[in-house]
């Protein structure tokens, strides 16, 4: 995963695996690629139709983040802000909720499609 910059699904990642010589079952691809996101050792993004992207933490420390995607191209940038953090985590005590997870994808045009 380390060599692979941009996001790829299962599918994808599965196909490369093969065609460098791998006997590996898609199944065990999926087990391995959810075993890696609970690591933090991957960051996995929804597509459009709902399939799960994956590709390696960005982040050397694998701390908490975000991503902007450009709709045109799939360009990635992971992001950090402290201040979202914060309101999740006081949302969820206004309602009760403790353990909360999130994750958030921001879409829009990088400035190289957008140019």
């Amino acid at each position: 995963m380390a060599e692979i910059e941009e996001f790829r699904t299962a599918q994808d990642i599965h196909d490369l695996l093969r065609h460098q010589g791998h006997s590996v079952g898609l199944a065990t691809v999926y087990r391995n690629l959810q075993a890696m996101a609970e690591a933090g050792e991957v960051d996995v993004v929804r597509l459009p139709d709902g399939q799960a992207s994956y590709r390696a933490c960005g982040t050397a420390t694998h701390a908490h983040h975000h991503h902007l995607i450009c709709r045109s191209c799939g360009r990635t940038v992971e992001i950090a802000f402290a201040g979202v953090e914060e309101l999740i985590d006081a949302l969820a005590r206004q309602h009760g909720f403790s353990d909360v997870d999130h994750s958030i994808e921001l879409h829009g045009v990088c400035p190289d499609c957008a140019a």
